[in-house]
């Protein structure tokens, strides 16, 4: 299943996908372009992943790292599917990064690893020491995240500094949380950005450095992993400077299409 939430005439719905539209809880079935998108889930820790794939590491010269190079971003960079973000003034470069997104879930959720035993559980049904065999069953679902940076900005590739990675709206995600049973394969999926329907990116999670497990099974070696923590999980090669106006889609195959517009940095979000 495919669940989001939006808003339509001021009111927060939680919504599933129709035949390419967007069913209410309330039963209305509308276009996509009629709601306000949201992220797709109320987010909590959101985990972010650098140079997971060595396409992208040689593009930006620099050797692949040999454990998975994490940061935390804030809440407030998330914005949902059609949103718009602000490229500041001052700026030169201003690149996407499309990512697939994993979403933990309870630790029991049922996915395809099948392993249980040895997990330590942790409150809310969060759980630490969590094996490459456990793994699978911590994730709930995937979505398609754009992590925006702002190279004037970056201090260090490997640490990733707030004004480049905590932006406010400068992280669109969606449009849909997508059921981990509905995909059979989340490391071989292909990977494609458009900006203004030129395509500029085309990859595949199968070129992943870290792939899920390993990355589940790092980060829980150290913190409790908690339903409706984010992972995501890195960008390939492919990106390009983007400008206010531009229309920047990001696509997963099988995970969804979001769609995100540069705006100038004084022009407003509000729609």
């Amino acid at each position: 299943m495919r669940r989001g939430r939006v808003v339509c005439e001021g009111v927060l719905h939680a919504a599933t996908e129709q035949d390419g539209n967007v069913r209410l809880d309330d039963g209305r079935v509308i276009s996509d372009s009629a709601v306000r998108w949201l992220p797709p889930f109320v987010p909590r820790t959101i985990f972010a992943l650098g140079l997971n794939y060595a396409d992208h590491a040689r593009e930006l010269s620099f050797k692949a790292p040999t454990e998975p190079l994490v940061f935390l971003k804030g809440p407030n960079a998330l914005c949902g599917h059609r949103g718009q973000t602000r490229r500041p003034a001052d700026v030169t470069f201003m690149h996407y990064e499309c990512e697939l997104a994993v979403v933990v879930g309870p630790r029991a959720h049922g996915g395809r690893g099948g392993g249980r035993g040895g997990a330590r559980g942790g409150a809310r049904g969060g759980a630490r020491g969590v094996s490459r065999e456990q793994a699978w069953d911590m994730v709930a679902g995937y979505t398609v995240a754009n992590d925006y940076a702002f190279r004037d900005y970056l201090e260090n590739y490997y640490r990733p500094n707030l004004r480049v990675k905590s932006r406010d709206s400068a992280t669109p995600i969606g449009p849909w949380l997508v059921d981990a049973a509905d995909v059979a394969d989340p490391m071989n999926l292909r990977i494609r950005t458009t900006v203004n329907g030129v395509a500029t990116q085309d990859g595949t999670t199968r070129d992943m450095i870290f792939d899920i497990p390993d990355v589940i099974a790092f980060l829980s070696e150290f913190m409790t992993l908690q339903p409706g923590d984010v992972i995501l999980t890195g960008t390939p090669e492919g990106l390009v400077d983007v400008r206010p106006g531009d229309e920047v889609v990001t696509e997963i195959e099988g995970i969804g299409r979001l769609m995100n517009t540069v705006v100038a940095d004084e022009e407003t979000q509000e729609r």
